[in-house]
């Protein structure tokens, strides 16, 4: 089976023609149900049927390794600007949230779960199924080995980091030798105008390597492909078989110096990465080559990093040589096969996937660690590393009677520095009878794939809200935003969360930055006429 890169880092389907004055969930729409959603139903949506567990997490989360950041959709909002619908993904906005997904209780390392929503959707109460595909291990992190690491630092000392910047770069990379190891080793490089290898293969506790870091100052220009392709090259000449052999890149700009293409410094990458060599990328600031980095950090399956705040670079530099280098599992796939009665239409928080007669497949390079532990724990790296989940949409088939078995989800994975797979498989069922779904106020099988209902509306609802902004429509951008935060808000009542209400407080940036743009806010209609009725925005197919 051929697997296809989707990225939702485009319009979505038929947005362009879409007139919907309430944000919407993808399709989420079956003709045989006629349930109403009487705008309570987003703040009162509870558990039916579901587990006791729910919410009772005692293992870790799994994250994806991937381009992983909400950072260059946030700063744009709060630099009082419109962002474009590029600017947002669903892996990266997926992962700054934590889930609290049921005890892992599997044998193996990952535990996967498949659990079933199903609520009227918000905008004309028609239904909507969804189930959320997570992830967790029960492993002891105290007793779990990390492979050793074979790492080169490359870092932007060119002008533009003077001052503030480089001084927490220093500071981060002091903090991350705590987390090194004996049988670590590093090379660190810097590069401005050109590349140079101030320190190669050494332990964490070198003294050059300290001094080195200390010594690091900014001047000159900003030779992105000299830095990263010296990077690569003294981690393939200390190759460790085994290890995690990865560099872990930083840069506050673009590229001036050297070769300044894109596309041929993106090819550079690509050859390492098929070599098997790993890349993180840490864009500072506001005016580093977002897109590059993300594009770098692809493809080496490697996390991708926005921090407007420099003072987040001491945090980052720690997580990479903790939990995000502690690989759980790879070459992962995921079957998702669903019954007669239902037909999957979408899949939402991974890159590659493939969906064809109703069934997936889905295909995720390794498996690592979640950093955050619980949804309060927020204080250090802020939402980052939340694990986030993948999130199916099924449809019922016309003239199809539900039943409660859907489908089920099967996981493949190989175990990291071994030639032995794991196979598991989990059931999606609904949790009650058919006839015992409640549409109105919802049926959850656990918390938290209700939470990932909502992350799924308001990720769609930014989106909508986006690509109608960029089409010239800031009227009908602040339309979907004022109903989605109306319904963000009233599920916040009933249940409180901090992930959702930093979203929003997004939404509601994002409305005053329309205002201020020149958006209505309200739909202009004749004297005496009520704004348009909401309408369904994805019709069946």
């Amino acid at each position: 089976m051929t697997i296809t890169k989707h990225s939702h880092r485009r319009p979505w389907i038929g947005l362009s023609a879409l007139c919907v004055p309430l944000l919407a969930l993808s399709a989420c729409a079956d003709a045989g149900s006629d349930a109403a959603f009487d705008g309570e139903g987003a703040g009162s949506a509870g558990l039916s049927g579901g587990s006791d567990e729910g919410g009772q997490e005692e293992g870790l989360g799994v994250g994806q390794g991937g381009s992983q950041d909400f950072g260059e959709f946030k700063q744009i909002l709060e630099a009082g600007q419109i962002p474009g619908p590029g600017t947002l993904d669903d892996l990266g906005f997926f992962n700054e949230h934590k889930l609290v997904l049921p005890k892992p209780s599997c044998p193996n390392d990952v535990c996967l779960h498949g659990l079933f929503g199903q609520m009227g959707n918000m905008i004309t109460g028609s239904d909507c199924i969804t189930v959320l595909v997570g992830m967790n291990t029960a492993i002891d992190i105290t007793k779990l080995e990390r492979p050793p690491l074979n790492l080169a630092l490359v870092i932007d000392t060119s002008g533009s980091m003077e001052g503030e910047a480089i001084a927490y770069v220093r500071e981060g990379l002091m903090r991350m030798l705590d987390g090194l190891e004996a049988k670590d080793s590093i090379s660190l490089v810097t590069f401005s105008s050109t590349a140079h290898l101030q320190v190669e293969a050494v332990t964490g506790d070198a003294p050059e390597l300290i001094n080195a870091i200390d010594a690091i100052a900014a001047n000159g220009g900003t030779n992105i492909y000299d830095g990263l392709r010296t990077g690569f090259e003294v981690v393939d000449a200390h190759r460790i078989e085994g290890a995690q052999n990865r560099v872990v890149f930083l840069s506050d700009g673009m590229a001036t110096d050297g070769i300044t293409n894109d596309a041929k410094i993106i090819s550079m990458a690509a050859g390492f990465a098929a070599a098997g060599y790993g890349l993180t990328t840490i864009g500072v600031g506001t005016n580093f080559d977002a897109d590059l980095m993300r594009s770098l950090s692809e493809q080496a399956s490697g996390n991708f990093y926005f921090l407007q705040d420099p003072a987040a670079v001491q945090e980052v530099f720690h997580e990479e040589v903790t939990s995000f280098l502690v690989p759980l599992a790879e070459d992962v796939s995921i079957d998702v096969d669903i019954g007669d009665a239902y037909v999957l239409r979408g899949i939402y928080g991974t890159k590659l996937f493939y969906i064809a007669a109703g069934s997936g497949s889905i295909e995720i390079p390794n498996l690592q660690l979640a950093h955050r532990t619980g949804v309060d724990d927020h204080e250090d790296g802020g939402r980052r590393g939340g694990g986030g989940a993948i999130l199916l949409e099924l449809l019922r088939k016309q003239g199809q009677d539900a039943t409660q078995a859907v489908g089920d989800l099967k996981l493949h994975y190989r175990i990291p520095n071994t030639d032995a797979y794991v196979d598991e498989q989990v059931a999606i069922k609904i949790p009650v009878a058919p006839d015992q779904v409640d549409l109105e106020n919802g049926t959850f099988e656990d918390i938290s794939v209700q939470k990932g209902f909502v992350m799924l509306n308001i990720f769609i609802g930014f989106q909508m809200a986006a690509t109608r902004a960029a089409q010239g429509d800031l009227t009908g951008a602040h339309h979907v935003l004022d109903g989605l935060e109306q319904n963000v808000a009233a599920w916040l009542v009933a249940t409180p969360d901090f992930d959702i209400e930093d979203d929003l407080k997004y939404i509601r940036l994002f409305k005053t930055n329309l205002v201020n743009a020149g958006a209505a806010e309200t739909p202009p209609t004749q004297p005496g006429q009520e704004p348009p009725p909401p309408s369904e925005p994805w019709p069946n197919d």
